[in-house]
């Protein structure tokens, strides 16, 4: 009897050690000097039409969290609406069932597509920076249209 129930603890002692793995992983990471940087600048062309669209997440959706939704919601409505790039002015409506799970969502905007890519000169990054001095500055945005 005792001869048996030491071989069932060496067989479960066994088994116990055998399904134990560890798994350790590691990276390296090299850091080089040599900087990949270019401007693009491209044209947006905005739809004068505002598109409406009702989108009900599937549970897996639903688990990504409620940006997850409102995004998949955008990409749905732009697809239904010819694929644009972009849903400018969104807004958006969530209609939750529970306290987490967003049963429907509607997002209203208008749909853009970028068009006329072309790679920045001196010109237009000088154009870019004083449009950004601009949108931060009172004063440069009254140069900048021309009121000074």
């Amino acid at each position: 009897m005792a001869k048996k129930i030491f071989i069932l603890l060496s067989v479960a002692a066994m088994l116990g050690m055998a399904s134990c793995t560890t798994t350790i992983s590691s990276a390296r990471i090299e850091h080089f000097n040599s900087a990949a940087i270019t401007a693009t600048f491209a044209d947006l062309a905005v739809s004068p039409n505002k598109i409406t669209y009702t989108y009900r997440p599937t549970d897996d959706v639903n688990r990504g969290g409620e940006v997850n939704v409102i995004n998949t919601a955008v990409r749905k409505a732009l697809e239904a609406n010819g694929g644009g790039d972009v849903l400018m002015e969104m807004q958006f409506t969530l209609k939750k069932s529970g306290k987490r799970k967003v049963s429907e969502v509607t997002v209203t905007g208008y749909p853009a597509t970028y068009k006329n890519f072309r790679p920045a000169n001196e010109e237009t990054l000088k154009g870019a920076a004083m449009m950004n001095a601009a949108q931060n500055d009172p004063v440069m945005r009254k140069k900048f249209l021309g009121i000074f």
